[in-house]
């Protein structure tokens, strides 16, 4: 299994300078607006001033960044998007349709987080069901410390909170770059697995790889 360390090298080998935009990044915007537009392109363009901008910052200020920049974009759910029930997009799929819904604001979230060199084992994307809309729905968790009660990164309260604060969440199971757990308690989990369990994970993470070495952006409308 590939490790999340090798996740993290291909998205730094990405990333922005304080002066320019590298060659790989640049390939990014040029096919990101040849496929979706030119405004597109230059959403993924602000992604990388973000990513740029937010490295030397405290880790509370990178969450803040990251959760305020993409909860500017749409929500729109699967069905209308990509044509099926359940799709996990890139964050350059999401950046480039300028909508996604919840796992796509928190995969966009998760993965930038990574590259702004926040350990793995700070993060992980947590299923709940959102109690007060009566569906599932999927936040960002991050843990300051191990023991510590996690905040959450949302698109539906833009605010980040700590778990406690956010009643109207039920969590149900949560999982990083390599682990998966079960949910009991708000902030607390038991072990399950291996997140290499969720397919939809694999496939979100093979995509991403191709994305990486700048392969072409599959069009999901074919």
């Amino acid at each position: 299994m590939i490790s999340i360390k090798y996740w993290l090298c291909i998205f730094l080998l990405l990333s922005a300078s304080s002066i320019a935009l590298t060659d790989s990044e640049r390939e990014w915007i040029d096919s990101v607006a040849s496929f979706y537009g030119e405004r597109a392109g230059k959403r993924v363009s602000a992604w990388r001033d973000i990513i740029s901008d937010s490295k030397s910052l405290p880790e509370a200020k990178k969450l803040e960044n990251i959760n305020n920049f993409f909860n500017q974009l749409y929500f729109v759910n699967d069905i209308s998007l990509w044509g099926k029930e359940d799709y996990w997009a890139t964050p350059l799929e999401f950046l480039g349709s300028n909508a996604g819904d919840c796992e796509d604001f928190s995969i966009a979230k998760y993965f930038s987080l990574i590259e702004l060199g926040i350990d793995d084992k700070k993060l992980r994307l947590v299923y709940v069901k959102a109690l007060e809309l009566n569906q599932f729905h999927m936040v960002v968790a991050y843990y300051e410390t191990p023991s510590s009660e996690p905040v959450l990164l949302d698109n539906i309260k833009g605010e980040i909170l700590i778990a406690s604060k956010r009643t109207d969440l039920k969590p149900i199971y949560s999982f990083n770059g390599s682990q998966l757990w079960l949910m009991k308690e708000r902030g607390k989990g038991t072990l399950a697995g291996k997140s290499a369990r969720l397919g939809l994970w694999n496939d979100l993470r093979s995509r991403i790889q191709m994305e990486a070495f700048n392969k072409p952006i599959k069009n999901y409308d074919e």
